[in-house]
């Protein structure tokens, strides 16, 4: 387990995450097809060239998911309760297949549970391409648990 505990957590912290993933034309087309969305922005080859960027997107949820996935490991890998809210997300820039995307945390607030047993913890995740632009960001929210009060630990 290489997540953090609530504890760990030290509001400003930024955590770069070494992981990194090229996202593959097909990446693209299965999510699309595991959550029936059939936008031809991301799927059909001729409208996107039709449109303002030339060629398809890579589906914005997808992007976001992914990054959540390259954060694990260092955020909450083994160590989440929960996640409870994604929030001000925003994709200012498009991700194409054959981008390379890699992500960084920021705590942004912790706070304990009522009952003092677990706590909540909120980072902004930002989400860059292979050229350093942003591509995505959003807030993820998650009730983290405490070393205290781990299974196992007492």
């Amino acid at each position: 387990m290489s997540g953090l505990y609530y504890e760990e957590f030290d509001v400003d912290e930024t955590i770069e995450h070494d992981r990194r993933r090229t996202i593959s034309e097909s990446d693209n087309q299965r999510f699309c097809d595991m959550t029936m969305n059939q936008q031809p922005l991301h799927l059909d080859r001729e409208f996107a060239a039709e449109t303002e960027f030339g060629e398809r997107l890579v589906n914005g949820l997808y992007t976001m998911s992914l990054a959540v996935g390259l954060s694990i490991p260092e955020t909450t890998d083994g160590t989440i309760v929960a996640n409870l809210s994604y929030d001000d997300v925003s994709h200012p820039n498009p991700v194409f297949c054959g981008d390379t995307i890699r992500a960084r945390s920021t705590i942004a607030d912790k706070r304990e549970t009522s009952d003092g047993e677990r706590g909540v913890v909120t980072m902004r995740v930002e989400v860059f391409n292979q050229r350093d632009d942003l591509v995505c960001e959003f807030d993820r929210t998650v009730l983290s648990l405490k070393r205290e009060h781990a299974e196992g630990d007492e």
